[in-house]
């Protein structure tokens, strides 16, 4: 883990009440403010704790986002500060687990990000074709968007019988609605517009039926699916996959973590094995990077090699 401690300076300051205020309104002000100055103190040091005793940087979330999530866990757990939290999580993992599920922040839509989508057709589709089994592994996978998306190249690439896709994720209410396949329907347009973008050549309402205001994919798509809890710090390897997709989910480890990560990654691949990582993501300087070649840098795309130099 990260043993380096970063220095923090707080600083307060004096409010100056206006002139139709009393003295007495300006020292309940005053106190809300110093209270408000303690708790940014305390999510400040509990976010420190945790990315040097379990690798996990959420140092540049939005603030006001991940304050108002360690809040609603504060709630659950019971305590009174926030401060109490740093000792809870330190000496019970199983409750740093929950706070994760909090800190999880869901970003995902159908594919997202199509020229990503694009790339996966034109260069690992073809591959893919040539086996006979198909493993993938979609590690952090959210509510599940991206799962389907993928389950639809496979399906328009005729390969989707002979594929079984691993979808995980640590936030249990996330796999929920993915097992569910049920999304809100308002979205549609930028789905459809993703999907042709990512070279779709027919139309996305072929795969879902929609009711209301919400929409549901076909089970089709979802009988090769399998949605399951996994914690990519703590539990293990994932068999001998072709495709591992692990998108925007890395990017605030420290290096350990991502190494370990990284490792994990590698142990479950098999040879020529292709690793799908975020636009701001990458394996250059890690611990397997002479162990894989570049498919598309700018998609992060990479093949495992047969034979290491």
């Amino acid at each position: 883990m990260n043993d380096k401690s970063e220095q923090t300076t707080v600083q307060s300051g004096l409010i100056k009440p206006s002139s139709d205020e009393s003295e007495a309104s300006f020292d309940e002000a005053s106190e809300r403010d110093d209270a408000k100055s303690l708790e940014t103190l305390e999510v400040r040091l509990l976010l420190d704790a945790v990315k040097q005793y379990y690798g996990y940087d959420f140092l540049n979330y939005a603030p006001a986002s991940i304050k108002r999530r360690i809040q609603e866990f504060q709630k659950e757990a019971g305590c009174h500060h926030i401060a109490e939290l740093i000792s809870l999580i330190l000496h019970d993992e199983a409750m740093f687990g929950k706070l994760l599920r909090y800190m999880s922040v869901i970003v995902t839509e159908m594919f997202r990000d199509p020229p990503f989508f694009l790339k996966l057709r034109e260069e690992v589709i073809p591959w893919l074709k040539t086996w006979p089994f198909i493993k993938i592994w979609h590690a952090g996978c959210a509510t599940g968007e991206e799962v389907y998306s993928m389950a639809i190249l496979l399906e328009e690439a005729g390969i989707l019988d002979r594929a079984q896709i691993y979808a995980t994720d640590l936030n249990e209410e996330s796999l929920q609605i993915a097992r569910r396949g049920i999304y809100h329907a308002d979205t549609l347009p930028l789905h459809e517009e993703n999907y042709t973008k990512s070279g779709g050549s027919g139309s996305l309402s072929q795969y879902y039926r929609q009711r209301y205001s919400s929409l549901k994919f076909h089970r089709r798509l979802s009988e090769n699916m399998t949605f399951a809890s996994h914690n990519l710090v703590t539990d293990g390897v994932f068999g001998e996959m072709h495709l591992i997709i692990c998108r925007n989910v890395l990017i605030y480890f420290n290096r350990d973590l991502k190494n370990r990560v990284f490792n994990l990654f590698n142990d479950s691949m098999c040879l020529k094995g292709v690793l799908c990582l975020g636009s701001r993501e990458s394996i250059r300087f890690a611990d397997i990077d002479s162990l894989y070649e570049t498919v598309d840098a700018h998609q992060k795309i990479y093949r495992k090699k047969t034979v290491v130099k």
